[in-house]
């Protein structure tokens, strides 16, 4: 247009101009604010993505704490229950160590005793022995008067005898001896008496002094056996009392061996089922785990793909979901409204492309 272009030509042209611009105006405001529509819902969209995706870590990341902590509380229950094991396995040590310790000292006192008794026996018997020996060492005198006496009145009693032998053979003689010869006959027959009463009575003290002889003898040789017979019996004894206290000794050892070894399988039978125990519930607690992961995930993907599936039904592609925003989201409640001051801005400087007026 120039000078010569009539002002009412100018006029329409400058104002179909203006409506031109008004019309591009309008359209071009159109499809920013479709632009900006399709840009917020996608933006959105990937807000909530990524809110369901920090969702689903904040929630696997609870269920690790979760599973963390039970598998803690488990460890401190087993490790109490081993602490509960040993604490009465060494209760059990020491109660039966002293017990036996007990029994042994009550046998050790008894056999102790019964040694002392055993002496004390010994002893006495060895007294009384020696008493009674002394004692038929005082009487043996008596006796052996007694006896003397009782052989000194048989000697008597042989002599009578003797003499009424005598007086029936001197009769006897004298009948058939002539009187003259009487008197020698009596004389010979008086000596031969004296003879023979004096040679009876010398046997008779012979007799005495052998029995006295005879009598210590046997007396000494009886002493000295019954001693040695006391104290062989006495040893005997001993040895047999001995002999009993070993084998007794022997069988309360065995019998603490025993029990020992009892309480050992005891304490090895429970700690192998307090370590199967422990065993099955860390095995269980593994497969509770491993499955609640497990769902957990299966949980997250559903929910991941459902909205990927309905992103795709609303005309949103997978890859602009998974693509990392432009924009800086400062916190989630804040992103939204960030998106929208960056999104103003944009349109801002972009509303008219350069040279349209």
């Amino acid at each position: 247009m120039d000078e010569s272009t009539p002002k009412r030509q100018r006029d329409l042209t400058l104002q179909s101009q203006k409506d031109n611009l008004k019309q591009h105006e309008a359209q071009e405001e159109q499809r920013m604010l479709q632009a900006q529509k399709q840009y917020i819902e996608l933006e959105m969209r990937k807000f909530k993505r990524k809110r369901m995706i920090m969702q689903h870590e904040h929630e696997d990341q609870q269920l690790r704490d979760e599973l963390g902590k039970k598998e803690q509380q488990l460890q401190q229950a087993h490790a109490m229950l081993l602490k509960h094991h040993e604490k009465t396995q060494e209760l059990e040590y020491r109660q039966q160590k002293s017990v036996h310790q007990l029994r042994e000292e009550q046998i050790n006192k008894q056999h102790d005793t019964e040694l002392h008794n055993q002496k004390d026996y010994m002893d006495r018997i060895k007294k009384e022995l020696v008493r009674k020996h002394a004692v038929e060492l005082r009487q043996q005198p008596k006796s052996l008067k007694q006896k003397e006496l009782q052989i000194r009145k048989q000697f008597r009693e042989t002599c009578k005898t003797q003499t009424k032998q005598y007086k029936r053979y001197k009769a006897q003689v004298l009948q058939t001896t002539p009187k003259e010869q009487q008197k020698e006959v009596i004389k010979q027959l008086k000596e031969e008496k004296h003879r023979k009463l004096t040679l009876l009575g010398e046997q008779y003290e012979q007799s005495i002094a052998d029995m006295f002889q005879s009598q210590s003898y046997k007396l000494d040789e009886s002493q000295v056996i019954e001693c040695q017979r006391t104290h062989e019996q006495l040893e005997y004894e001993l040895e047999m009392l001995t002999a009993y206290q070993n084998k007794n000794k022997k069988q309360a050892q065995e019998q603490r061996d025993r029990e020992r070894r009892e309480l050992e399988n005891r304490v090895s039978v429970r700690r192998g089922l307090l370590e199967n125990k422990m065993d099955a519930e860390l095995q269980q607690f593994n497969q509770e785990r491993a499955e609640r992961l497990r769902m957990k995930h299966e949980k997250h993907t559903k929910e991941l793909e459902a909205f990927d599936n309905e992103s795709i039904a609303l005309g949103f592609s997978t890859l602009s979901l998974i693509e990392v925003s432009r924009e800086a989201y400062a916190d989630e409640e804040g992103s939204l409204s960030g998106s929208m001051i960056s999104l103003a801005h944009s349109n801002s400087s972009t509303s008219f492309p350069a040279g349209s007026l």
